[in-house]
């Protein structure tokens, strides 16, 4: 079992779908110091992960999705408040209460997008990865999948502002190019349907 260096866990501010704690820890050189730790888990539910009373589930599916009629990458252009502009990411949203990883890619897919999820390539995909380890013990399941239909923004709920596009091999080159804001995680999955196109979906 690990060592747990987090000696004391207190709630900060605590809201629907994100909170704030103060870790009390102790350094590899036995010094007490304090963390800030944002998280999508309520109090309760993170101190029983911390002491190991309670397995760590992953909060949200992050999806790389080929649209399979045009074999194209599924981007979307989406309003972040922190950011105040819009950001092109990849599709993705929260677990909800003991949902399966595929049914919320089934879910958020239909949502944000219009599409219709095909499969999932299980051997690509990978259940357990973390966001930014160094402010939030957020985890995702990083999917890979195809896709089928048609866009569309009428299955958006009232607070996303989300337009979803396609976007082939070579304009993924180009849009490498462009002076845009983007996600890390949709910055990387660029870089690679770039260079493999399909190939990076089986």
């Amino acid at each position: 079992m690990r060592e747990n260096r987090i000696k004391k866990l207190t709630s900060l501010a605590e809201s629907k779908f994100l909170s704030l704690y103060d870790a009390q820890y102790e350094n590899k050189a036995g010094k007490e110091k304090h963390w800030i730790i944002a998280s999508r888990k309520n109090f309760e539910t993170l101190k029983a992960q911390y002491s190991g009373e309670k397995e760590e589930r992953i909060d949200a599916v992050i999806i790389a999705a080929l649209h399979k009629e045009t074999n194209s990458l599924v981007l979307i252009k989406q309003f972040r408040i922190p950011l105040n502009d819009y950001v092109y990411e990849l599709p993705a949203g929260l677990l909800d209460a003991d949902e399966s990883m595929e049914t919320a890619v089934r879910r958020e897919l239909k949502e944000e997008t219009g599409l219709s999820l095909i499969d999932i390539n299980y051997n690509r995909s990978k259940r357990k990865v973390y966001i930014s380890a160094g402010m939030t013990d957020e985890s995702v399941a990083m999917v890979y999948c195809t896709c089928e239909g048609t866009l569309s923004n009428q299955y958006l709920e009232a607070d996303e502002d989300i337009d979803a596009t396609l976007v082939s091999q070579q304009e993924a080159k180009e849009f490498l190019k462009k002076d845009v804001k983007m996600d890390i995680k949709i910055h990387m999955i660029l870089e690679s349907f770039a260079l493999l196109g399909e190939e990076l979906f089986k």
